[in-house]
């Protein structure tokens, strides 16, 4: 893949991740709550994630402008979202009543993590 090809891709991935994180996860945990919400009943909880998770992306869609000056956003969602789904991934296999986790939240941060650090330029390169 070129790198043209390459910075394209990860464009259009920003753009994906970034609608998903601002309009995708609170319905999410509404309607899929076994793959998407940890709590059961009221909590603060499911706000603040999603408040995140929005700010992240609005984030995500500028970095699209010129995603090479927004390497460290970009990285730091890769390495947040291994953290966090690693955290989680641990947390349903310790307790079954999360395993619909392992389907649901878990492997949606893996794959956003991989995608976009197949697609990102190192900044060696990138220079």
């Amino acid at each position: 893949m070129s790198d043209a090809t390459r910075l394209q891709a990860l464009k259009v991935v920003l753009v994906v991740v970034g609608i998903l994180s601002i309009l995708g996860v609170y319905p999410l945990m509404i309607f899929w709550p076994s793959g998407w919400t940890w709590h059961t009943g009221y909590s603060d909880y499911p706000l603040m994630i999603v408040g995140i998770y929005a700010t992240l992306g609005v984030f995500l869609i500028l970095a699209v402008r010129n995603p090479l000056e927004s390497l460290s956003l970009i990285w730091f969602t890769v390495c947040s979202s291994v953290v966090h789904g690693g955290i989680m991934a641990v947390q349903a296999l310790a307790q079954p009543q999360h395993r619909g986790h392992l389907w649901g939240d878990v492997p949606v941060l893996f794959l956003i993590a991989v995608a976009l650090a197949v697609l990102t330029p190192r900044r060696q390169r990138a220079g």
